[in-house]
């Protein structure tokens, strides 16, 4: 059964009939598919999203030949849970990835979860993956072809290093093999780079230096440096304005400017190869950027996203598309544009396809958003529902103190607020920061940073009920564990 959150409208007619289980492949060829996922690059710091400083030419051209996308959404701001929801179309909750992966944390997908790559391969398509890959059981994200390895957090990986990666990739695109291919291509860049104390032991403490986001004095193959000065950086309004900040921000920008020159290259191969007007080329981010107040929180600024799409055939290069999406849709469009047959109750999102090159997508005017964990110990639910004016955040545990990651407790850029007894991060308290409510409700239009809680305001009391009555449904039709919090608590 089709649940709520599916539009008919959008699925193919194959879909409309339910699970499928013999595949009839047609005869027209179909599209490479290229997915460009990078790690923790917050919108605010592209281009063509509206930031000057930052140079992103390669990006840049993308939107500009493609579709930029203005509310794109991943559903956990958290790498590991938003990878396996990108991958297989279904929240975290559902496919069991409720935290991280690696090391201690050991978080992993059921077994019976059926994802994007091995979908792909069932229905001829070769499939490959370079970079970072964070997600488990390999058996369920399994790609024929693995061209690096992907550990998390490791200062020595290729993920540092896009033009490596692009080169690694090559042999995939220029193949003779008639089969199109689906390419997994995941950076590292920029996320926070782990540093390699003198007894050999990496940390991401390294106050009061900035951390080095993957930058080195010696550069990385194929790479020109693009350095930047502290003074020159946008300091985004989530953040306090300190020199410690503005440093860090300096090295995210180099990184992101890294990640950049790797992509163009990437793309430089297949127009080389005669493979860009046959591939669906997509860029996105798992999450918001590793700075306090973004990355691990659903505000806005954690979990919307660059999305850039460039589709063979396109005829409106530099559209806009102003539909609401999420990571929980891209499954099911690439695999409706890659002709593969889906049960539409398999996927918490739905098809976007029609709106690749920027045609209007009615009905696309609400997300739903899942966070559970980040590390093992960092326990902290939150259930989200955000519209074009308001968003409701449902803190399942309020009584806890919110949890900063690793890398954020770390930074240069908290440890400047804590130390100098500041009671601000940006706009927002100390105190608003840590210890939330249970109901947080925005006016996006009014309070766009969404500083000013209105959940307990009694003009909004309507919209709250509706907003949460959504929530719940939303909740059951995804088998939200957390969903019985609700009658126990």
């Amino acid at each position: 059964m089709t649940r709520a959150f599916h539009s008919a409208l959008f699925l193919p007619a194959f879909a409309l009939a339910g699970a499928v289980n013999s595949v009839a492949l047609p005869a027209a060829p179909r599209p490479n598919i290229l997915l460009i996922v990078s790690d923790d690059h917050g919108r605010e710091a592209l281009g063509s999203y509206g930031n000057p400083v930052v140079r992103t030419p390669n990006l840049d051209a993308l939107a500009a030949d493609g579709t930029r996308f203005t509310n794109a959404f991943c559903t956990a701001a958290s790498c590991s849970p938003s990878r396996s929801v990108i991958l297989t179309g279904q929240q975290n909750h559902r496919n069991g990835m409720y935290g991280l992966e690696h090391d201690d944390h050991h978080f992993s997908s059921y077994a019976n979860v059926k994802s994007l790559p091995v979908r792909l391969a069932e229905t001829g398509y070769r499939t490959a993956r370079v970079g970072k890959f964070h997600v488990a059981p390999a058996a369920v994200y399994g790609f024929q072809t693995i061209l690096s390895g992907g550990k998390a957090n490791d200062p020595t990986t290729i993920g540092r290093s896009p033009v490596e990666m692009a080169e690694l990739s090559r042999g995939i695109i220029e193949a003779a093999d008639t089969r199109p291919f689906f390419l997994y291509f995941a950076t590292d860049d920029p996320h926070r780079g782990n540093a390699v104390l003198p007894d050999g032991k990496p940390t991401f403490d390294t106050y009061p230096r900035p951390n080095p986001f993957g930058n080195r004095p010696e550069g990385r193959p194929g790479v020109v440096a693009e350095r930047y000065r502290p003074e020159d950086v946008i300091v985004p309004t989530y953040l306090s304005d300190t020199p410690e900040t503005r440093a860090e921000l300096a090295e995210y920008y180099q990184a992101i400017s890294r990640l950049d020159q790797g992509v163009g290259h990437l793309i430089q191969i297949l127009k080389d190869t005669g493979k860009y007007e046959s591939t669906v080329i997509i860029y996105i981010s798992d999450n918001g950027a590793p700075f306090p107040g973004a990355k691990t929180t659903l505000y806005d600024v954690g979990m919307q996203l660059p999305c850039l799409v460039r589709a063979p055939g396109r005829r409106h290069p530099g559209s806009v598309q102003d539909a609401m999406v999420t990571w929980a849709d891209l499954a099911p469009t690439l695999l409706e544009v890659a002709s593969v047959p889906t049960d539409p109750a398999e996927f918490d999102g739905r098809s976007f396809r029609a709106g690749l090159d920027g045609g209007e997508l009615r009905g696309w005017d609400e997300i739903f958003a899942s966070h559970s964990f980040h590390g093992i110990t960092m326990y902290y639910p939150m259930r989200v529902v955000r519209t074009r004016q308001h968003k409701l955040i449902v803190n399942l545990a309020h009584e806890l103190t919110f949890p900063n990651a690793n890398d954020l407790y770390h930074s240069p850029t908290w440890i400047s607020v804590e130390r100098s007894a500041g009671q601000q991060l940006g706009r927002r308290t100390i105190e608003q920061f840590l210890h939330r409510p249970k109901l947080e409700l925005y006016d996006l239009i009014r309070d766009p940073d969404e500083i000013h809680n209105v959940a307990d305001d009694p003009v909004y009391q309507t919209v709250k009920a509706e907003l949460l009555r959504k929530l719940k449904a939303w909740q059951a039709a995804t088998k939200d564990p957390w969903l019985h919090k609700w009658s126990y608590e």
